[in-house]
């Protein structure tokens, strides 16, 4: 099943961003076989502000896990993450 992991970091969170960052691209690294697609989200001065990932699981419950264990999580980055089940209606990737 495909989710849409969307988070928003918390206020002024770049300086936590960039310190965790190198810890978040190994997890991501570890989860490979379940990313579609990841990357930030901007503010108008291209300063990351947030994160969607677009993954592929079994369930949410276990979605939900791979989000929680995500050192950005851990680190309290995010001030809000949702997680929604999703079907790609565009131009999916070969196989979906």
């Amino acid at each position: 099943m495909l989710f849409v992991i969307q988070c928003e970091d918390i206020p002024n969170g770049l300086e936590l961003r960039q310190a965790t960052r190198p810890a978040h691209l190994d997890y991501l690294k570890t989860q490979d076989a379940h990313i579609l697609g990841a990357g930030p989200f901007l503010d108008a001065e291209e300063k990351m502000v947030g994160s969607l990932l677009i993954v592929d699981f079994p369930s949410e419950a276990e979605a939900r896990t791979f989000a929680e264990n995500d050192p950005y999580a851990k680190a309290g980055l995010f001030a809000s993450t949702s997680i929604r089940r999703w079907r790609w209606g565009i131009k999916p990737p070969a196989g979906l």
